[in-house]
């Protein structure tokens, strides 16, 4: 399993996507949306308290969203981001929708560990500060001054997005709940999730279904069941054992690892990738930092996305499109064929050992890259979560898509069947098939639409150039408001 952790390197920072036509109901038919018309679109940060939860500091009991649109939107959308995601995943996603329909609003979701980064040092970091973060990192938090993260679970982020959700019914009857990747699964949890009463009962007079909150689900390349592929036991949920991304860390063993922190991924190579994106972003044709996150002379915006292109990435069906590398030596990446890429390649090095290797956009693929970077790091968001709670990873692990008899009944309250309209997105070359959405319909009643996203990878999804996952979303969001 370490080989697999490894492999992970390239791929879990982020989540993206978008693409081109389709118009909501009563909406006239309008252009894609320019940069310059989504950098206008309104957003704001936004922090409320939330459930308490013993031994978390007072200001960490938070549930956060960055909200664009108006501030009494007609409908709103609220969005949760996939494993090591931050609400950033979604900015582009965001400012299409909004832009598309301007009446709309998109909340997308921090969790509340997104509170733990420093972000305030990569905001204020001079270009100097930031070639340093990129070589050494920021000095993570100790895991025995978080082990109070042993606690933040599936119970507690769904509560935290509940919220935000319960406030998005104040401001409008038209509510739906969405997410990218594992954000997905967690969109399908939290519609069965009991909020309150016992098993067997229909939950509304003591706390309520999440399906009770929302008038419909958005799953982007993601459906519940995604990191649980096996039935878990009590002795593997109390002592850790084997998940689909890794070592699953055990109950008991949550207070001395309650985040993830390893060679795939951790708090400190979370902040050298937003400091390289914020290089990238700045100074795209600069040389990176010797030392960085490549080993050989590279511009910032090709160290930047050769970490995530699915041409070089270790994992490609987790990656993006966005063109490749110039100037460089490639070689077969034989470890990405084995696990299911086509065409896969490392960069060696320099072609040219005077020049160092760049970056070639292509304007056929998915995603720009510059305008991915630019989104990588903004003031009201990241892409990533530095810290993501192993207690998380753990519980998706054990529900699976539902806990009605098992082991976890009584913790883990996903009881409930999900009658409710669903669109499933799927990215052609991401991690989701048609066909699981449909088995999640036929187990749950939800009543599915299944699109696919041709030529997309799985980041894509929120990223992309073209509006069509907008567009698509906009309009049976529209059907979906019409048949009340």
């Amino acid at each position: 399993m370490l080989l697999a952790r490894l492999l992970l390197t390239s791929a879990l920072l982020a989540a993206c996507a978008p693409a081109p036509q389709l118009v909501r109901p009563s909406t006239p038919a309008v252009t894609t949306p320019s940069n310059a018309v989504l950098s206008r679109v309104f957003a704001v940060r936004v922090v409320r308290p939330s459930l308490v939860v013993p031994g978390t500091p007072p200001e960490l009991n938070a549930s956060i969203t960055v909200r664009y649109g108006p501030t009494r939107p007609k409908t709103i959308l609220l969005l949760m981001p996939g494993f090591l995601g931050g609400s950033g995943s979604f900015d582009r996603l965001a400012r299409q929708i909004v832009a598309l329909a301007p009446q709309t609003g998109v909340w997308t979701v921090d969790r509340r560990s997104n509170l733990l980064e420093p972000q305030a040092q990569i905001a204020a970091a001079s270009p100097a500060q930031l070639a340093q973060i990129v070589r050494d990192g920021l000095p993570p938090r100790s895991r025995e001054s978080v082990s109070f993260m042993r606690d933040w679970g599936l119970d507690v982020t769904l509560r935290d997005w509940r919220v935000a959700i319960k406030e998005a019914r104040t401001l409008t009857p038209n509510v739906f709940i969405g997410g990218h990747s594992m954000g997905g699964s967690l969109t399908g949890l939290y519609a069965a999730y009991d909020f309150g009463g016992l098993p067997g009962s229909t939950g509304t007079a003591s706390g309520g279904r999440g399906s009770d909150d929302v008038r419909g689900m958005v799953m982007l390349d993601g459906a519940p069941g995604l990191l649980s592929k096996q039935l878990l036991t009590r002795q593997d949920y109390l002592e850790g054992t084997e998940g689909v991304l890794g070592s699953l860390t055990g109950l008991n063993k949550l207070p001395e690892d309650p985040y993830v922190d390893a060679v795939y991924f951790g708090p400190r190579l979370a902040s050298r990738a937003a400091a390289q994106a914020r290089l990238a972003a700045a100074q795209p044709d600069a040389l990176a930092p010797a030392g960085g996150l490549v080993n050989y002379p590279a511009t910032n915006l090709a160290a930047a996305m050769v970490q995530l292109e699915q041409r070089y990435a270790l994992l490609p069906f987790l990656t993006l499109k966005t063109g490749r590398a110039t100037n460089a030596v490639e070689g077969n990446n034989l470890i990405a064929a084995v696990l299911g890429g086509k065409d896969s390649y490392w960069v060696a090095g320099q072609q040219d050992r005077n020049k160092p290797v760049g970056w070639q956009a292509d304007p056929s693929a998915s995603t720009d890259p510059r305008d991915f970077v630019r989104r990588f790091w903004t003031p009201l968001s990241d892409f990533s979560e530095w810290y993501f709670p192993n207690r998380l990873s753990l519980d998706l692990a054990a529900v699976r898509q539902g806990t009605r008899g098992t082991p976890f009944e009584n913790e883990l309250r996903v009881w409930h069947r999900v009658a409710l309209p669903a669109l499933g997105i799927v990215a052609a070359d991401g991690v989701t098939q048609p066909g699981e959405y449909q088995q999640y319909a036929a187990l749950t009643g939800a009543d599915m639409t299944v699109k696919t996203l041709q030529g997309a990878a799985h980041l894509d999804i929120t990223a992309a150039r073209s509006d069509t996952v907008a567009r698509w979303i906009l309009e049976w969001m529209g059907r979906v408001e019409a048949q009340r």
